[in-house]
């Protein structure tokens, strides 16, 4: 009886063994693993399931590179392609099936989505029968037939402009001449003069002309040229195959006076789109090369529009997704373009950096570095020869000086008097007994002195230091503050600290404080401190806002008359504005060349040696800071290098007077 009932069950775990092998796959179980491959960008797996039909009309080379092909283009990512298996289906049972799908997938030109159906056919491959999929290029897109084409359409986005505080373009989009030729045209007799007016090699025009896509009789771009440069465009059209057309361009109004601050635009190149690739940036786009063109390159460049669609071989088009075109937003500034102008022309040729601020409600009015460079040639492609020049030249005009730290010379001693004051290491009133030109604190300086320009034996308070700009008061004060109470208090006025400003400034450093040597000649802007000239115009509104040291801003929309931090108390503020005041009034004041009749003209003049040691001959900075003391609305900083035996800092003080006359 055992033997047959084992015999029964083993008969019966073979029937179900057989049963399991001979059960055949069902079409959405193969349309499931279709699609599983799918989502994964599986192309060449994809075509094992493809019905024989298919392949009849497809190869699998063709097949996966067209999917990858039409991918990449339309940069698709986020595919999704959603298959729900029918709960009761007998569609297994014929030698036909057919199922709804759903896909989604992001693209270029936005999201694309659409329900298509799949065909499924039964057909037996060595001696086994499956279900295959009877594909054709609908499956790609409904609406993509044999034959159709898949077509990518952009709209370029018109660049935000740059804006000063009343609205007066700093950037602007207009027109350019593109100059070009017409192909075929062009006579080896024509290249030299062509090759002059236009600032490039003959070669380079060879190559332009003979470029594959070139065809006889076709115009052949080769240099875009100013409107304005109207003398060489006459020259230019003048020669027989030369040829003009007006395009679209960058335009900078204000010239060399906002280079540097406003910067300009130019073809990506391949590295910076290797950087930016991910932010939507290609291969055609301009973008912002130095300045606010650079920092605000996103906002200003807007978005371009596109439409993907299918180009039907009967001259149709369908649109398979669209997105709109978004212009760039505006940047606009606190700049004042007249207060721009009048530092750039004052600064002339010479090498330095002005700056000009309201003190009241931080707002920058003006950041200008000279020498300069021309922004509408930089955007129109300097040449070679243009360009090396610009880079070699002594005097560096590519730099952007306002941003870069400098010594400050003795434009420090309204901070230092600050400190100490606070501290209590001084007082307004305190004469301090100093004799002679040089002053050591001890033998132990060796031949190291302090020296100071105005010579004298009686003894000086804070406001003779301030008139005579007393190195050697200075150098005292610093010294009875002590290094840890004076290194604490030039962090208060925002040393060692990134300044949140919109254009990257460097940060304002102390330097070494570690020899009593260090800390003198730090107390009167020497030593080894660093400071940029936004830093030092924020680090004087103490004297004009009751101690408070306000945030310098640079755009229209930012919060006006922000505390940065509290430096000094209402009192000191009030003893050192007098001053200041006094270094412009008192007919021995180190800035009585800037006072003016009834404009109350405060500020502090500063010479800053730049010298490795006591002795050797060096060059020096000339720096002036002034301000109207009853009307504090505009606050002007310059600096100018290299004025040694040339008037030092009178160079920057008539400067800056001048500033004040034209736009007070």
């Amino acid at each position: 009886m055992r033997k047959l009932v084992g015999a029964m069950l083993v008969v019966l775990l073979m029937m179900a063994v057989l049963a399991g092998c001979s059960k055949e796959p069902t079409p959405q179980d193969r349309l499931a693993k279709y699609i599983a491959l799918w989502n994964g960008q599986k192309f060449d797996q994809m075509y094992d399931y493809l019905s024989t039909n298919a392949k009849k009309k497809i190869t699998k080379e063709e097949f996966t590179s067209r999917y990858q092909k039409i991918y990449k283009d339309l940069q698709i990512t986020d595919l999704k392609i959603d298959f729900k298996k029918p709960k009761e289906d007998k569609q297994g049972e014929k030698e036909q099936a057919q199922y709804s799908f759903k896909a989604s997938m992001n693209s270029l030109a936005g999201p694309i989505q659409f329900t298509h159906k799949a065909n499924l056919k039964k057909e037996e491959r060595a001696d086994k029968k499956n279900w295959y999929i009877d594909w054709n290029t609908g499956y790609i897109f409904p609406k993509l037939q044999e034959g159709d084409k898949i077509g990518i359409n952009t709209t370029a986005p018109k660049r935000g402009e740059i804006l000063d505080r009343n609205e007066i373009g700093l950037a602007v989009n207009g027109q350019v001449y593109e100059v070009g030729v017409v192909a075929g045209k062009v006579t080896n007799q024509m290249l030299e003069p062509l090759s002059s007016l236009l600032k490039m090699s003959p070669d380079q025009i060879k190559k332009a002309i003979s470029a594959s896509w070139v065809k006889p009789e076709l115009f052949v771009p080769l240099k875009r040229v100013s409107m304005e440069d109207e003398a060489r465009i006459a020259q230019l059209i003048a020669l027989e195959p030369v040829q003009t057309r007006k395009v679209e361009a960058r335009i900078y109004p204000y010239g060399k006076a906002a280079a540097q601050l406003i910067g300009y635009v130019g073809a990506i190149t391949a590295d910076e789109l290797e950087k930016l690739k991910d932010k939507g940036y290609t291969s055609s786009d301009m973008i912002g090369k130095r300045g606010l063109e650079q920092v605000y390159d996103e906002q200003l460049r807007g978005k371009p529009g596109v439409t993907i669609t299918i180009n039907k071989k009967n001259g149709g088009k369908e649109v398979l997704a669209e997105k709109p075109v978004e212009d760039g937003k505006a940047v606009k500034l606190t700049i004042d373009v007249d207060v721009q102008t009048a530092i750039y022309d004052q600064l002339g040729k010479e090498a330095g950096a002005g700056a000009a601020m309201n003190p009241v409600t931080g707002e920058t009015l003006a950041l200008v570095s000279t020498p300069s460079f021309d922004p509408n040639q930089a955007m129109l492609g300097f040449s070679a020869a243009e360009w090396k020049a610009l880079q070699e030249s002594k005097k560096k005009p590519l730099s952007t000086r306002f941003k870069q730290t400098f010594a400050p010379g003795s434009v420090m001693k309204a901070i230092t008097a600050g400190i100490a004051l606070e501290n209590g290491a001084i007082t307004p009133e305190q004469a301090v007994p100093i004799v002679g030109k040089k002053w050591q604190k001890d033998k132990s300086w060796g031949g190291y002195f302090v020296t100071r320009v105005h010579a004298g034996s009686a003894p000086v308070n804070l406001e003779k230091a301030f008139v005579f700009s007393d190195n050697i008061y200075f150098a005292q004060a610093a010294l009875k503050t002590g290094k840890a109470a004076f290194a604490d208090g030039l962090k208060k006025f925002g040393f060692e600290e990134e300044l949140a400003f919109p254009f990257p400034l460097e940060k304002s450093t102390i330097g070494a404080l570690d020899r009593d040597i260090s800390l003198a000649d730090t107390g009167y802007g020497q030593g080894q401190i660093q400071m940029s000239i936004v830093h030092l115009l924020s680090a004087y509104t103490p004297f004009i806002n009751n101690g408070n040291m306000i945030k310098p801003i640079l755009l229209a929309d930012e919060q006006q008359g922000q505390i940065w931090k509290a430096v000094v108390s209402a009192e000191h503020a009030g003893v050192i504005a007098a001053d200041l005041r006094k270094v412009v009034s008192d007919a021995a004041g180190t800035a009585h060349a800037a006072d003016m009749k009834e404009y109350p003209l405060a500020g502090k003049t500063g010479t800053a040696e730049i010298k490795q040691k006591q002795g050797e001959t060096g060059t020096e900075n000339g720096w002036f800071i002034g301000y109207n003391r009853n009307s504090p609305n505009l606050m002007v900083a310059m600096m100018v290098e290299n004025v040694q035996k040339r008037g030092g800092s009178q160079i920057p003080v008539k400067k800056v007077k001048k500033v004040f006359e034209l736009v007070r």
